[in-house]
């Protein structure tokens, strides 16, 4: 039974043969004896079960058989050609789809970034995963990861840090003129909370400082959740106060949408970073990706 396995230096070998109607120059255009041409003709007919070449002192010419293996080997190798050159410029260009996996909050915050990269790199396609569970960066294939805290425990992934982020007091005005006033943190057990629950399943207390030291609170819960965009948006609509971060309260506050409360109690929030496989040479797609994310959040706020 012939091998599933093309021999695909044989089959290059015969198509030298034919195209030259020679051994002899088929042997001198690859570098190699005519013997070993010859042995390579002969294994690809031994393969194939025909003669694909008659030989005469004077001349080689193609069998019937030949001429149509001919033509499908042609094709195949020109095929493989025009893939390796395809290949060799996406090494060089950035071309093909790029999977990010990031946080619901930061999504509405990055999709200007993705813009950009769309604008400069046409090519380049961008598959986009919002979700604030913590998902397998290696398992479930991603080339980019954006996420805030804890890095996992794995080392199969390669980190690069974006920036610091601050946790603030945030609420619309809306709510804000429906309560006491927020003259220090104090005053917090007369308002309500909107609390994050974690893909832990635990809900998320607000850290704050009073000046002289930094502690866990929160007014009573009046929506508890564990999507970011319901998250946020709760806050928008004037169900209670929200601790943010910074970089994502930022567009809402300059928009209108949220007010900052007692800034005087911001704590250093934690870092992020974005994740990416290791121990292989980053395609230019991906890195034209992160460039932009690295460049965005360099920006002050």
């Amino acid at each position: 039974m012939a091998s599933t396995e093309l021999p695909i230096n044989d089959i290059a070998t015969f198509v030298a043969v034919a195209q030259n109607a020679s051994f002899t120059k088929a042997a001198e255009k690859l570098g190699t004896s005519k013997s070993n041409v010859g042995k390579a003709v002969q294994r690809l007919e031994v393969r194939l079960g025909t003669r694909l070449l008659q030989r005469t002192t004077r001349a080689v010419r193609l069998t019937e058989d030949g001429e149509l293996y001919l033509d499908a080997a042609r094709a195949a190798l020109d095929g493989l050609n025009e893939a390796e050159i395809t290949l060799s410029a996406r090494r060089d260009e950035p071309v093909g789809r790029v999977r990010l996996d990031i946080p619901i909050g930061f999504g509405r915050m990055l999709l200007p970034v993705f813009v950009q990269v769309r604008e400069r790199h046409p090519k380049v396609t961008i598959e986009l995963s919002l979700s604030d569970r913590q998902s397998d960066p290696v398992k479930d294939g991603w080339d980019i990861v954006v996420r805030a805290g804890e890095l996992p425990a794995e080392g199969d992934m390669t980190a690069r840090k974006l920036c610091d982020i601050r946790l603030g007091l945030y609420a619309s005005s809306d709510y804000l003129g429906r309560h006491a006033p927020l003259i220090s943190v104090d005053n917090l057990t007369g308002h309500e909370a909107i609390i994050f629950r974690a893909g832990s399943g635990k809900t998320r207390p607000w850290t704050v400082t009073n000046g002289k030291c930094v502690f866990n609170t929160a007014p009573p819960a009046s929506v508890i959740t564990g999507d970011g965009r319901a998250f946020i948006d709760s806050a928008i609509a004037g169900m209670g106060i929200a601790q943010i971060f910074d970089r994502v309260a930022a567009m809402h506050v300059e928009s209108g949408e949220l007010e900052h409360v007692l800034p005087q109690a911001d704590v250093n929030g934690p870092p992020v970073h974005a994740l990416i496989p290791a121990g292989r040479r980053m395609p230019p797609k991906t890195r034209v990706v992160l460039d932009q994310l690295v460049e965005f959040f360099k920006r002050p706020l």
